[in-house]
């Protein structure tokens, strides 16, 4: 009888790691998993630089920064925007033009939650683009709204 417990148990487990690598988490873009050590890999940039939900909120509030949103429209309808966000078409195909013109400032890409890697695939694509003040906000709109951060419906 433990044994079967014991199965039951791996399995669910098992489905469940399943249900969170499939998109449970409601992102598009899962984060990408640590680099190796492997001497063959490619370096990559720096990682982009990090912000807080309240530093956030504190440069949005003094119109200092641009939030720049990298979900989809599920993960938006659901949990809504950070009001004044540009909302990109795609995180992955987005068109520089979707951005503000003036490249110097600061952006803050945000997506889902944490265990997203939207913002930070954008982000790159923005600095890449010319764009020097560009930030990640790592909590994404899963942090903002449990910090009771106001948000805008879409």
């Amino acid at each position: 009888m433990g044994t079967v417990r014991s199965m039951r148990t791996l399995v669910f487990v098992a489905a469940a790691a399943a249900a969170l690598a499939t998109g449970a988490l409601g992102c598009s873009k899962d984060q990408p998993a640590p680099a190796t050590q492997d001497p063959v890999q490619v370096p990559v940039a720096d990682p982009v630089p990090t912000i807080g939900v309240d530093e956030l909120d504190q440069q949005l509030a003094s119109k200092a920064a641009v939030p720049v949103d990298a979900n989809g429209d599920p993960v938006r309808k659901k949990m809504g925007v950070i009001p004044g966000a540009v909302l990109l078409s795609d995180y992955e195909t987005f068109l520089p033009s979707e951005l503000p013109a003036d490249k110097t400032k600061p952006l803050v890409f945000y997506c889902a939650n944490a265990h997203c890697g939207a913002s930070h695939e954008a982000a790159d694509k923005a600095r890449l683009a010319g764009y020097t003040d560009v930030k990640v906000l790592p909590d994404g709109i899963a942090g903002w709204v449990k910090a009771g951060k106001q948000v805008q419906s879409i």
